[in-house]
């Protein structure tokens, strides 16, 4: 079995740093560190690389499913190494299809050991990443259509109707229409949407508007 090349987006250098020595106390490869997943794919165009590990929160205020989206599409196994302490963006990045959720409160010798897994393809079933499993499978989704989750994202961000109308080229009552369906769409599942805290909420869970809103 040949060396594991490994990789890594956190915007905090004090990370990168720990992770580049724990590459080498491990034994792993490391072929590219960045500050966010668009400067990574850069480093990466063209170099071989099994695993990417990436937190859930970037400075660049990037949604998380996206950047587990765009890792995964170039073949990457991606772990997510964090405080773990939002649910709803450790939720996104395991539909997103991360591998696991791996804390930063573990030891370093056991992120090298979920690479070391993950690279072979194998199926963590760590605790974090169960409990998101498990919680997930209680979660109703709303199916929301791309333009309703468009309107949401900007009438749940605190724009007035009237403010998302203007920014999408729609009419007013079209926008009014599209917040009226996701209501009536949430609260079919139980979900309360009555009101616009209640829209906020909803599109923090299902990763329509970033968890860093909170």
């Amino acid at each position: 079995m040949g060396t594991v090349k490994v990789a890594i987006v956190d915007d905090h250098e004090a990370i990168r740093l720990g992770f580049a020595e724990m590459c080498k106390q491990e034994g792993l490869e490391l072929v590219g560190s960045a500050g966010t997943v668009n400067d990574l794919l850069i480093q990466l165009e063209g170099a071989d690389c099994q695993v990417v590990v990436t937190d859930l929160s970037l400075d660049d205020g990037s949604l998380v499913s996206e950047n587990v989206a765009q890792l995964v599409a170039t073949n990457c196994a991606v772990l997510i190494f964090s405080i773990a302490d939002k649910a709803n963006l450790m939720r996104s990045a395991l539909r997103a299809g991360a591998v696991a959720i791996v804390p930063k409160s573990q030891p370093m010798a056991s992120l090298a050991k979920s690479i070391t897994l993950a690279s072979d393809g194998a199926i963590l079933n760590n605790a974090e990443t169960s409990a998101m499993i498990d919680a997930d499978l209680l979660f109703k989704e709303a199916s929301l259509s791309a333009r309703e989750r468009e309107v949401l994202s900007l009438y749940a961000a605190g724009m007035s109707l009237k403010q998302v109308a203007f920014q999408l080229g729609i009419k007013q009552s079209s926008a009014k229409e599209h917040i009226d369906r996701v209501r009536v769409k949430y609260a079919r599942i139980g979900r309360e949407a009555g009101t616009k805290v209640d829209l906020f909420r909803r599109a923090i869970e299902d990763g329509i508007l970033s968890g860093d809103l909170l």
